[in-house]
């Protein structure tokens, strides 16, 4: 049974790509409408196929530009928070060139970058660029994908774009924590975990249907209170502090002690809302 709805997933996911996609082309080669309307649409489409339930508490910022500090343990962190939001990634060079991924990041208008002193410059005034037309990017600062039952320490350098001022005010940050925490309305235990982060040298296509094939799944999304890099002085304290909020919210999400009113965005208290 769990086979045949994997199959029909796919299926799903194919008939929704191969429609949005030539859509989202158009969109991006010509520079018409939204850009950022028909990749939420697609995430949102396959969170529904393949069974995604998000908790989302705390609210997203409403703040234009935004940059979003979030914790990384799969591939399916790009759906989950994509569904959620309209946001542009940042994302290593070599993700350009993986297969059906790589054509997805491009449309979505990923921001790659290569880890070299000679580019940096040249990423992150394609960075600035977009935050200045008022855009909404989402960062992952481990700079890679964790377990999922923990989280990498935040590189510094990812946050040298929040030095950068809007105006006379500083960038917004707000930490996102995501935490995969229910399979089939049961807790995922540290073991299980793996199932569904996807990192160090797990091949794609088996962790994909070993996704497809393991049942409903329900994700915590955290939103954290936003904060600048005035509030802390340097982007290295900056970071250190979006690094324990995600972590601390990855904790309580997976021990079970996550607040039902945690603070918002705005510093009010905010509940719990759930996505199909």
């Amino acid at each position: 049974m769990n086979h045949l709805r994997a199959v029909l997933s796919l299926i799903g996911i194919t008939v929704v790509a191969l429609t949005l996609i030539p859509l989202q082309w158009l969109s991006v080669k010509f520079d018409i409408g939204d850009k950022s309307y028909l990749p939420r649409l697609f995430h949102r489409a396959v969170r529904r196929i393949v069974g995604f339930k998000i908790v989302q508490t705390g609210a997203i910022s409403q703040d234009r530009p935004l940059m979003f500090a979030i914790n990384h343990a799969s591939w399916l962190d790009i759906t989950v928070f994509g569904s959620l939001t309209p946001v542009a990634y940042v994302a290593k060079q070599e993700v350009a060139t993986w297969p059906v991924f790589g054509l997805f990041a491009r449309l979505q208008r990923t921001v790659f970058i290569e880890r070299t002193r000679q580019r940096t410059a040249g990423h992150r005034d394609e960075i600035l660029r977009r935050l200045d037309e008022g855009e909404r990017i989402g960062l992952f600062p481990e700079g890679t994908s964790s377990d999922g039952n923990r989280v990498l320490p935040f590189k510094s350098a990812f946050f040298s774009v929040a030095e950068h001022r809007i105006g006379d005010k500083p960038l917004p940050v707000q930490p996102v924590s995501i935490a995969y925490v229910r399979q089939g309305g049961l807790p995922i235990g540290r073991d299980g975990r793996p199932t569904f982060a996807w990192y160090a040298d797990m091949d794609l296509a088996p962790h994909l249907w070993g996704v497809l094939t393991a049942g409903p799944l329900t994700v915590s999304v955290q939103f954290h209170p936003v904060v600048t890099i005035d509030d802390f002085g340097s982007r290295k304290e900056l970071a250190r502090h979006c690094e324990e909020v995600v972590a601390q919210g990855l904790s309580d999400a997976l021990s079970g002690r996550l607040s039902s009113s945690p603070e918002s965005a705005s510093g009010k208290p905010a509940g719990s809302t759930v996505a199909a």
